[in-house]
């Protein structure tokens, strides 16, 4: 979904600039994300969530993975369904989302379900049938690949949800903004995510035995809370 920008030869680019002036920056020409920090991308309500800024509309609830005391991913309930999201760092010249697809393909199979590859609106995902308590859940995996970053998206909960709840769900993807940073990290490495603000403050006031409303970081529509 990235393309590599051109790259001329300095003699041109010097015969550019005596005619025209300074080069410009290519014209940004994706019309949908998920966006890099880096690029233009259109301004919606978003949480930041310091690695990831996540889309938000009222009837969400946002819930947080967590890895002991690291937030590392992020779940957006929607109707009678969840998207799981995590980002993770890449290699700077390739994508990771063909070697994980096949890790999560094996781990399917491994734990008994099943699981097909298909072309999806983001490209080659993954639909699976995974074992469960309550009998075989319906999942769907989504990955793409950004500028020393990855992405994972996981849809799970009804088995055929309506067009509107797969149109919402992928329009989240879509509008997700990946903070990558410039501090080296290996690939696979999740990148890390932090409390926005509001919530941070509120956490703070509630360790220090101060009174404070329920953690409610928004001011309509979606409710955040934590989960192990």
């Amino acid at each position: 979904m990235f393309g590599r920008r051109r790259r001329e030869e300095p003699r041109a680019q010097a015969e550019q600039v005596e005619r025209n002036g300074p080069l410009e920056e290519e014209a940004q020409v994706r019309e949908s994300g998920p966006w890099d920090s880096g690029e233009p991308y259109p301004e919606r309500e978003r949480v930041d969530l310091g690695g990831l800024r996540l889309p938000v509309d009222p009837g969400f609830e946002v819930q947080l993975n967590l890895a002991g005391d690291h937030i590392v991913g992020a779940v957006v309930i929607f109707e009678d369904s969840a998207l799981q999201v995590h980002a993770f760092a890449a290699p700077k010249r390739s994508g990771i989302w063909d070697e994980v697809r096949a890790e999560l393909a094996e781990g399917v199979r491994g734990a008994g379900g099943t699981v097909e590859e298909r072309e999806g609106p983001f490209g080659a995902e993954l639909v699976a049938r995974v074992p469960g308590e309550e009998g075989a859940q319906s999942v769907r995996y989504i990955g793409v690949d950004g500028p020393r970053w990855f992405l994972r998206a996981v849809v799970s909960g009804r088995a055929e949800p309506s067009e509107e709840v797969t149109a919402t769900l992928e329009g989240v993807v879509r509008d997700i903004v990946v903070v990558r940073g410039d501090e080296p990290m290996a690939p696979k490495e999740a990148i890390e995510l932090r409390l926005p603000p509001e919530a941070r403050q509120a956490v703070e006031q509630q360790a220090g035995g101060r009174d404070t409303p329920d953690l409610n970081p928004f001011d309509r529509g979606p409710e955040i809370a934590e989960i192990r």
